[in-house]
C-alpha cells in the first residue's frame, strides 16, 4: 500500500515551486499496477494542484469506489493515541477545512470518512475520541453536511464545528447572522440569478432596491474562492460587460465598502477563532482594494512585512482588545468550534468582515527567509488547534 504523503506535504512542495508532474507519474503508474485507494488520493491532489480539477475528481471518486475510510496519521509515541475522526466532503481543496495544514506534527491517530448523500450507519463510523467535521458550507456539499448531521446524531463524544453550524458560513447566510451584530460591518450580500443581473445591466431591474445602496457593487459566481471571477462594477456598462465574459448561472453581488487606510493601502487580515480566541495569520497591504496574500507587493515591500510582523507580535493586546465584541460575536453566534475570516477596519472602528468560512487556508509555508515572522505565529495557531481536539477528547 503506498504510504500518503497527503495534503500538507504535497501542498508544501507546490508552495514552494517545485514540479509535481514526475511524483504525478509516479502515481499514475503505481494505480495502474495495484487496487490502491491512498495513492490514487494522492495523485487527484497532485492534479489539483496543477489546476487539473475535472480529472482530479474523477480519480478521487475511483478511490471512493474502493473504500471512504482513510488512515492519514498513526500516533508516534503515544500507547493510548487521542483517536480522531475527521468526517469530509467529496470535492476540491475547497470543500474541507485543510486541517493537515495545522496537524503535521501532531501526535495524534487521524481517520478520515468521507461522506456523502448515501445513508451511513451509526455503527459504520471508526472507533473515535473526537469527531471534526471538515466538510465546508457551499450549494455542493449541503447534502453531506445534512447526512453528517444525521451521522453523528448518536455518537457520546464531543463533535467539534458541527454540521448544522457549518452551514451558517454561506455568505448570505452569514450577513443574516452577523451583519447587525455590535463591532461588526459586512456588506449586505444577496443571491441573484444570471437572468436578474441580466436585467441589472440592462436597466430593467435596480440593484439597489435589494442591497439599499448603489453603485459601485462587488460581483462574484457562487462557489467561487480566491478572487476568481470576483469584480467591482460602477455601473450597468461595466456589469455587462462583466457578464459579457462570465458564464455562471447564479451570483453574489454586494455593495462595495472602500476601506483603504488614510495612506491609500488597503489593509486585509486573515484571522481563526479556535474556541472562542482570535488568531491572526496574515495581514497583506496592497495599493488595490482586492489583496491577495502572499503577493508581489509584500515580497517586494519591507516595510509592509514589518508592518505585518508587528500586527502578530501586538494583536493580543492591540487589534484582539479593540475587536473584542466583534471577535465574541463571531464566535457566539456561528456556534463553530473553529472559523476563519478574512476582515479589514472601516474608518469608524468596526470589524468589516469580508468572508467567513471553515476552509480557509492557514499554513507556515510562505518563504521563512522573507516571512519569518510567520513560522511562530502560525506554530501557536497550529498548537491551539491540536489542543482544542484533546481538550475535546478528554471532556468527551
Amino acid at each position: 500500500m503506498h504510504q500518503p504523503l497527503g495534503l500538507a506535504t504535497l501542498l508544501r512542495e507546490a508552495t514552494a515551486g517545485n514540479d509535481l508532474t514526475q511524483l504525478g507519474e509516479l502515481l499514475l503508474e503505481r494505480v495502474k499496477q495495484h487496487d490502491d485507494p491512498y495513492a490514487l488520493l494522492d495523485l487527484s491532489l497532485v492534479l489539483q494542484m496543477k489546476y487539473q480539477r475535472a480529472a482530479a475528481l474523477a480519480v478521487q471518486e475511483q478511490a471512493f469506489q474502493m473504500t471512504r475510510r482513510y488512515r492519514l496519521k498513526s500516533a508516534q509515541t503515544s500507547q493510548s493515541p487521542v483517536k480522531v475522526l475527521v468526517l469530509k466532503a467529496p470535492g476540491d481543496l475547497m470543500a474541507n477545512t485543510p486541517f493537515e495544514c495545522l496537524l503535521e506534527n501532531a501526535d495524534l491517530q487521524i481517520e478520515v470518512l468521507y461522506a456523502d448523500a448515501r445513508p451511513l450507519e451509526d455503527a459504520q463510523l471508526p472507533e473515535h475520541d473526537v469527531i471534526f467535521v471538515a466538510a465546508c458550507a457551499s450549494d455542493e456539499t449541503a447534502g453531506v453536511l445534512a447526512q453528517i448531521t444525521s451521522l453523528t446524531s448518536g455518537t457520546a463524544c464531543r463533535v467539534l464545528n458541527r454540521a448544522e453550524h457549518v452551514t451558517k458560513t454561506m455568505r448570505d447566510a452569514a450577513y443574516a447572522l452577523l451583519g447587525a451584530a455590535p463591532g461588526i460591518c459586512m456588506a449586505h450580500t444577496v443571491r441573484l440569478s444570471r437572468e436578474e443581473v441580466d436585467e441589472a445591466a440592462s436597466g430593467a431591474f435596480d440593484l439597489s432596491d435589494v442591497l439599499d445602496r448603489n453603485y459601485p457593487f462587488i460581483i462574484r459566481p457562487i462557489g467561487s474562492h480566491a478572487g476568481q471571477g470576483l469584480a467591482k462594477v460602477s455601473d450597468k456598462q461595466e456589469l455587462a460587460l462583466y457578464l459579457a465574459e462570465s458564464v455562471a448561472t447564479e451570483y453574489y453581488v454586494a455593495p462595495f465598502i472602500d476601506y483603504s487606510s488614510a495612506d491609500g493601502l488597503f489593509r486585509k487580515y486573515r484571522i481563526v477563532m479556535i474556541e472562542g480566541k482570535p488568531f491572526v495569520c496574515h495581514m497583506g497591504i496592497s495599493k488595490d482594494w482586492m489583496v491577495h496574500y502572499p503577493y508581489a507587493e509584500m515580497v517586494a515591500h519591507p516595510a509592509r512585512r514589518e508592518e505585518e510582523a508587528r500586527l502578530m507580535a501586538s494583536f493580543d493586546a492591540e487589534f484582539a482588545v479593540r475587536h473584542r465584541e466583534a471577535l465574541h460575536n463571531v464566535a457566539a453566534l456561528t456556534g463553530l468550534d473553529y472559523v476563519g475570516f478574512d476582515c479589514a477596519e472601516t474608518s469608524d472602528g468596526r470589524l468589516l468582515i469580508f468572508e467567513i468560512a471553515t476552509g480557509m487556508v492557514v499554513h507556515d509555508m510562505d518563504d521563512p527567509n522573507v516571512f519569518p515572522y510567520k513560522v511562530p505565529q502560525i506554530r501557536r495557531v497550529a498548537d491551539a488547534f491540536h489542543d482544542m481536539l484533546r481538550r475535546a477528547a478528554a471532556n468527551a
